[in-house]
């Protein structure tokens, strides 16, 4: 299979949550976009812009917000998605709840007011075993302290708008694999079966004592999931 394999970040996150995906999977060749942190202001927009960017097949490996972006991009160049692998994320569009809490932390960041709530919410991004590795806490915080108020506004308003994926994962043909952690609390295991029930042929890999942020909380688990899927579309299976 000649497609690119492409790694998209959830929302304000940059390579570093994909880092030990890429020294895993270095045999792929994976790129890590950034295209989330370009000025495209709505997923759909994001989407376009990632197969603007790239010739030829793709093979999309999207986590939360990136696998919005995925599946939008499949959604939009059937033919060119070779196949999907969809961590932590979901198909539905935002609730009114999730709508006023983020439009509170809106607020929070225009006044500059983005990492006293990053920090205090932090928790919830992860198991809590994971909660309580300092380390791989301020490694998340740093990336969204880098990605600043800015693109944390952008990309928030991006997500709130996000369309309902819901009304085309049955069209999707390529193959596609799902994945979450059993304990995330953002996009619950829920979300990820509701979307492995859409796809025809959907994978759905749950990864034990695991939050939001599975490619950093449980990297081994993850490399070797996504490692036998891509063994298996390079065999054709």
């Amino acid at each position: 299979m000649n497609a690119r394999l492409i790694l998209l970040p959830g929302l304000a996150a940059d390579e570093t949550m994909w880092k030990a995906q890429c020294a895993a999977l270095a045999a792929w060749k994976p790129l890590v976009t950034d295209v989330h942190m370009q000025d495209h202001e709505t997923v759909e927009a994001m989407a376009a812009a990632l197969l603007a960017g790239h010739d030829g097949d793709l093979l999309l490996c999207g986590a939360s917000m990136g696998g919005m972006i995925a599946m939008e991009a499949a959604r939009q160049a059937p033919a060119r998605v070779a196949g999907l692998a969809l961590l932590g994320t979901t198909a539905r569009p935002e609730t009114p709840e999730m709508r006023q809490v983020r439009e509170t932390a809106i607020e929070l960041f225009r006044q500059g007011r983005a990492m006293e709530l990053i920090e205090a919410n932090a928790g919830f991004a992860f198991h809590p075993d994971h909660a309580r590795n300092a380390v791989l806490v301020r490694s998340y915080l740093d990336f969204v302290d880098r990605a600043g108020a800015g693109q944390l506004i952008r990309q928030n308003r991006a997500v709130m708008s996000r369309p309902d994926a819901r009304t085309h994962l049955s069209a999707v043909r390529c193959p596609t694999l799902v994945m979450c952690g059993d304990s995330d609390q953002l996009t619950p295991p829920e979300c990820s079966a509701e979307i492995a029930e859409l796809v025809p042929g959907a994978e759905l890999e749950t990864v034990a004592r695991c939050g939001h942020m599975l490619t950093m909380e449980q990297p081994a688990a993850v490399n070797a999931i996504l490692k036998a899927w891509l063994e298996r579309l390079a065999r054709g299976a």
